[in-house]
């Protein structure tokens, strides 16, 4: 049985960076296991933060993986990300994960694949699990639209994706990176 179910957004604006994700972990297709689960956090000296999505353990991994890049890299966001695309595209990793990174420092926003993909997301604003695209949305609209600042966005994006997607609740964790 898969263990499932989260929504992250993260932010940038004014040299804030965001990340917002909520708290909800369903197991299969029926059951909400836990509604207050953390899958967001800062890394590395609280200098980097992360936030999760996808099949718990393979997040857990991939998480586990780039931190261990992070260190090796001495906090090079890009370096570390592009590091471990690498050990799958060379095939030392030995399977891929399932999930899905939002990771960010002060200067720069990644989405991180499990499968060795690495995105820098446009518009400084991006949203990954199964309320992702709803989050997007939404923070696009408050981005472009209000003067709300980074952390106010996530937060009320990941609402709004609650509201759509029966995977996402509002117990809601925040992480700024100034």
């Amino acid at each position: 049985m898969e263990f499932r179910g989260t929504t992250i957004c993260a932010v940038k604006r004014d040299g804030v960076t965001a990340i917002a994700g909520d708290g909800q972990v369903t197991m299969g297709e029926t059951v909400i296991l836990k509604n207050n689960a953390v899958k967001v956090k800062k890394i590395y000296n609280d200098k980097v933060v992360v936030g999760y999505a996808g099949s718990v353990s393979d997040a857990f991994s991939l998480s586990e993986h780039f931190e261990e890049m992070l260190q090796k890299y001495s906090g090079n966001l890009m370096r570390s990300a592009v590091e471990l695309a690498q050990l799958w595209r060379n095939d030392k990793l030995p399977r891929k994960l399932e999930a899905l990174l939002i990771v960010a420092d002060k200067d720069t926003m990644l989405i991180v694949s499990g499968s060795g993909e690495v995105i820098d997301p446009s518009e400084g604003v991006c949203a990954i699990g199964s309320g992702g695209n709803y989050a997007l949305a939404a923070a696009r609209a408050l981005l472009k639209e209000t003067e709300l600042p980074a952390d106010q966005i996530a937060e009320k994006a990941l609402k709004i994706a609650g509201e759509l997607c029966v995977y996402t609740n509002d117990h809601i964790t925040v992480e700024v990176i100034k």
